[in-house]
């Protein structure tokens, strides 16, 4: 069985462009197609867009364990990246009400889409050779577009949704993230296995651009300060955005 390309896809490269055409050709279709559709059901179908990200998820790690680590421990692709955290959020808000209901769909609409869209254009994790890993991984950060646009379209209905709740929600992930990195580094002590969730570990530099260089240059604390602001920085234009032109009567 032939579960490889030829050669490792390239950034921009005619398979890389050719899964953003599709991943825009799809979400836009998509969205057309239910965006009339009532609160409840598409609050429905983000569950079973969650459900079967988690599906996929259990299906990438046992593929990445026995094809790309040879069977072998290594922690690299712990599904708790911040782009991680749109199946999560898909799948519980279903479950939520309130708002903790409505700090996960504005984190959907805003950090979950302000991440992917940078992961999409930037993949260099996901510019795997493996074909089945390179599939997942641009139909999953698909999906996370598409999960993101629904959430705006319910969040557009509403009289009213904060961007607060969403920067608390964000801030406790990224410190379960970094727990995880700082004890995957107290027990394994070796960069090449241990987890890197949401690029802050502090046991090494990032390996993100830009703020490699601000790791390397003041210290990688106050680059991981960095980041996170950035991060929210980011996802907050993305929610006076939607704020502008989408709904008329928000609270920050």
């Amino acid at each position: 069985m032939n579960i490889e390309f030829a050669q490792i896809p390239t950034l921009f490269g005619k398979e890389h462009l050719l899964a953003l055409l599709l991943i825009v050709l799809g979400s836009v279709f998509i969205c057309y197609r239910i965006k009339d559709r009532k609160e409840k059901q598409l609050l429905d179908i983000l569950h079973f867009l969650g459900l079967f990200m988690i599906l996929a998820e259990i299906f990438k790690q046992w593929f990445v364990y026995v094809y790309v680590f040879d069977r072998q421990l290594n922690l690299w692709f712990f599904p708790w990246q911040l782009c991680s955290m749109a199946m999560y959020c898909s799948f519980l808000v279903k479950y939520c009400q309130g708002k903790v209901q409505e700090a996960l769909l504005v984190f959907l609409a805003t950090f979950s889409l302000l991440s992917d869209i940078v992961a999409l254009i930037l993949p260099y994790d996901m510019l795997r050779i493996q074909i089945v890993l390179f599939i997942h991984s641009f139909i999953y950060h698909g999906l996370i577009i598409t999960e993101a646009m629904i959430a705006i379209l319910i969040l557009n209905r509403r009289k009213n949704f904060s961007f607060y709740p969403s920067v608390i929600l964000f801030l406790i992930v990224a410190a379960v993230a970094e727990i995880i990195n700082v004890t995957a580094h107290k027990i394994l002590n070796n960069i090449y296995i241990e987890p890197n969730m949401f690029y802050i570990s502090p046991a090494y530099p990032t390996t993100q651009p830009v703020f490699n260089q601000i790791a390397v240059n003041f210290g990688i604390a106050f680059e991981i300060i960095i980041y996170l602001l950035s991060i929210i920085a980011g996802s907050y234009l993305i929610y006076l955005a939607i704020r502008r032109f989408g709904a008329a009567d928000h609270t920050v």
